[in-house]
């Protein structure tokens, strides 16, 4: 049995703190895994800026609310689970990732939580795990299933190193260069390819 494992931001949805750093134009908040690999360092850094600006909670997901899925996301992920059994593993929070979730159709998530004030205030993120990509990945290859992940960033690359089958996706330059023995495609039609080939079992 095989399963897909995707990163979400990124990958299937905008990346929310982005869109948050352009909706306030607070740049310092643009900084992702892609540019962070310690992740504990970037949400440190990332509750310190919301704290100095006086933001929480809910003016983050006003802004979520106003997003989309990338143009052809929930397409592709209707195509995979056709074919696969789909987790998306991801270092935002449910708190986040709710709305969109709705919007690509309620996919199985595994993420993490973030401590909130009755204020709104973001006081504290609570980690699923160390390591939770990958961790998961493995559980699943445990329970006898063959793995092809695919992810964007310097935290998705355990997971893609764990999984039988790794493909970068949407990936910045930095990050292909330095991990160069996964494929690395740019759009939905090349991913599904990528999918198809990595697969043991299943073809177009």
């Amino acid at each position: 049995m095989e399963l897909a494992c995707l990163d979400l931001e990124g990958v299937l949805i905008p990346e929310i703190w982005i869109a948050f750093a352009e909706k306030t134009g607070i740049e310092e908040l643009k900084a992702t895994t892609r540019d962070v690999p310690d992740y504990d360092v970037l949400m440190t850094q990332r509750l310190k800026i919301l704290d100095q600006h006086g933001y929480g909670l809910p003016q983050i997901q006003e802004v979520i609310g106003e997003l989309d899925p990338l143009p052809g996301a929930r397409e592709f992920l209707d195509w995979l689970r056709q074919r696969f059994q789909v987790v998306i593993l991801s270092d935002t929070f449910y708190e986040f990732a709710m709305p969109l979730m709705a919007k690509l159709g309620f996919p199985a998530l595994l993420c993490h939580k973030l401590e909130v004030a009755e204020n709104g205030q973001i006081t504290d993120y609570l980690l699923r795990q160390r390591d939770p990509k990958r961790q998961s990945v493995r559980a699943f290859q445990l329970l006898n299933y063959r793995v092809i992940a695919a992810g964007d960033s310097y935290n998705d690359t355990t997971m893609l190193g764990q999984a039988e089958a790794g493909i970068l996706f949407h990936a910045p330059q930095n990050v292909i260069e330095e991990f160069p023995q996964y494929p690395a495609v740019h759009n939905f039609d090349d991913l599904r390819q990528e999918f198809l080939k990595a697969s043991a079992v299943h073809s177009a």
